[in-house]
């Protein structure tokens, strides 16, 4: 069964289209690639002040004729909602605006998915095409301590957000991947500790380390300002700790499903409009 690409409620005002082109493909971890893009088009790309600032890619369908170049607003308003390109969110790892470059980090799993299998054979010259940014977290610099929990779907913001604490910040930042080789160095504050947790070949989504090691970690005294991302059933077993066990409040927590075991994304955005898939 094919899915059909998701609806949504912004415009062209709220999230512009840039097209940007692929400058160079890097191999960061055996499950991670990082595409930098870049060219004319970057002029366009209007950067905001959210540290999980993030994207939203357009793959146009196989055997559907766009018209050229690629308006996707346009293609919106006149075309069927399942002949629109699929879109798949992505955080902007960086930006720099002085070289005209920005960085996107994909989990590769073979032929899995549609974004992966793209940056893994993404070229010099090869067409990004995007709408965005949008973003809503920022670290609280009132904040005690931080706590960062999330897979490898949520791990590019997760190292955006500790990359841009003070120096002084303290924390815990529990990562989840499958293996050593999906370890790779994040500039973390002194006092923040990086906890590595690997699933050595359990399915992505099917493991219950993050959720433990959150619930069973001595967390140090103080206020804490939490930012947990990551496939669904994790974050709503997060939701139970954050919430019900420790007592925290709403305004503490950034916290957010990327994406469902053995959903695609335009399934999963449809369900969470729904009051039974909202976390």
């Amino acid at each position: 069964m094919t899915s059909v690409p998701a609806a949504t409620s912004a415009t062209r005002k709220s999230r512009p289209q840039i097209n940007l082109t692929v400058l160079r493909r890097e191999q960061l971890s055996a499950h991670m690639v990082r595409i930098v893009a870049g060219g004319e088009g970057f002029a366009e790309y209007v950067n905001n002040d959210f540290v999980d600032r993030y994207v939203k890619i357009a793959f146009p369908q196989k055997g559907v004729d766009y018209p050229e170049p690629l308006d996707l607003w346009a293609v919106r308003e006149s075309m069927p909602r399942e002949l629109w390109p699929h879109t798949r969110t992505y955080t902007v790892r960086w930006v720099d605006a002085a070289a005209g470059e920005l960085a996107i980090d994909f989990v590769i799993h073979g032929d899995e998915g549609l974004a992966g299998p793209w940056a893994a054979a993404a070229q010099p010259g090869d067409s990004l095409i995007f709408t965005g940014p949008g973003g809503g977290y920022n670290p609280d610099p009132a904040a005690d301590w931080y706590l960062l929990a999330g897979d490898e779907a949520a791990l590019p913001a997760i190292a955006a957000v500790i990359e841009s604490l003070p120096s002084g910040a303290r924390g815990l930042a529990f990562l989840e991947v499958d293996t050593d080789a999906d370890v790779q160095p994040i500039a973390a504050p002194a006092a923040l500790e990086l906890v590595w947790l690997k699933r050595d070949g359990a399915p992505a989504g099917g493991s219950d380390l993050l959720v433990n090691a959150v619930r069973d970690a001595e967390w140090p005294d103080g206020r804490v300002d939490v930012f947990a991302h990551g496939e669904r059933g994790y974050m709503k077993g997060l939701r139970e700790v954050l919430f019900r066990q420790r007592g925290l409040e709403r305004g503490q927590v950034s916290l957010s499903g990327y994406w469902a075991m053995g959903r695609v994304e335009d399934d999963f955005q449809a369900e969470k409009k729904l009051p039974i898939g909202k976390i």
